[in-house]
């Protein structure tokens, strides 16, 4: 049996997933099977995993209607053969060494069930920068942490197979966030987090990527909250942090609703919004996008223009920081 299962789910990636899993079968740990769960691609997606499976056989490729990228990983999880689960998208890259380091800090420490690792941004206009610090000052993730800030733990993360037998799948009801949700419910079970701050993968950023759709991912992230606050109600630091993020980001949700609506010219959504984000963030300038929105749209549309670069297009601009 393989020593670690690399779960790679993979939908519409013809141009990137060939990529993804020769930096797979080129890392210097070799003992692993790599599971490409095609999630209803309607590309060739599915084709060059084939191809590649019919070259080296730690390649499985399973297809499967679309289910989204829950869905895909919960297959990909179900037919491991490993004691140790990694997790690599589809359009990411990992250096050869990334699989080395993760297993290593495992077998160093056995009380450590989950190691978070760290690489650059791919593409975008953040190519080449740090995805998290490093060197990273700050502590091991524990549950407070992982709830406190939503980049605690990178998605490029390495596990025990006993952590998928204790949470269980990823929460397929999501369409974002299901990551942050699974590491949330493995934090409230007991697990332990260790952090390998090298940079050792390569995140691509796309914008038609999940990541680029920030109504979504706020709405992913206030849902995880939500459905996270019972499991910590007897617990007050950790709930105390769970509500202030709330509170955070729904502000900031309401920005985005305004954001997207004068956007749209749809005026009396944004003046809905810019209302409530009046009442949780206050400030003169946001007071007056409000009166605008209200009294002289048309004004509003031209500001954000102006702000924008993009007169007399409509747009939201530092009056929403």
């Amino acid at each position: 049996m393989p020593a670690v299962t690399v779960l790679m789910p993979a939908y519409d990636v013809e141009p990137y997933v060939g990529d993804a899993i020769r930096s797979v079968l080129a890392q210097s740990f070799a003992d692993l099977e790599l599971v490409v769960v095609d999630d209803g691609s309607k590309d060739g997606t599915a084709e060059i995993a084939a191809a590649i499976a019919q070259e080296d056989r730690r390649v499985r490729l399973v297809r499967q209607p679309n289910r989204g990228l829950a869905g895909a990983r919960n297959t990909a999880m179900r037919m491991a053969r490993g004691d140790v689960f990694a997790l690599l998208d589809s359009d990411d890259l990992w250096e050869p060494d990334f699989l080395a380091e993760q297993v290593a800090i495992l077998a160093a420490r056995p009380a450590i069930d989950i190691v978070t690792g760290n690489g650059w941004m791919y593409g975008g206009s953040r190519h080449g920068e740090l995805a998290r610090p490093c060197p990273d000052s700050r502590p091991d993730p524990d549950l407070a942490a992982i709830l406190g800030d939503e980049r605690a733990v990178f998605i490029m993360s390495v596990f025990r197979r006993r952590v998928y037998e204790v949470v269980g799948c990823f929460d397929e009801t999501m369409r974002t966030n299901e990551d942050y949700d699974f590491w949330l419910r493995a934090a409230i079970a007991g697990f332990r987090f260790a952090r390998n701050d090298r940079p050792l993968g390569h995140y691509r950023i796309r914008t038609d990527s999940l990541s680029a759709s920030e109504m979504r991912m706020l709405r992913g992230i206030l849902r995880v909250y939500a459905k996270t606050r019972k499991s910590v109600e007897d617990r007050p630091r950790e709930l105390a942090i769970l509500d202030a993020q709330t509170e955070r980001f729904q502000t900031e949700w309401h920005a985005a609703e305004a954001r997207v609506a004068l956007e749209s010219a749809d005026f009396a959504a944004a003046l809905e919004h810019l209302g409530l984000l009046h009442a949780r963030r206050g400030g003169a300038a946001i007071a007056f996008a409000r009166l605008l929105a209200r009294w002289a749209p048309w004004m509003l549309a031209w500001v954000y223009g102006v702000r924008r670069g993009r007169t007399p297009a409509v747009s939201a601009g530092p009056m929403l920081p």
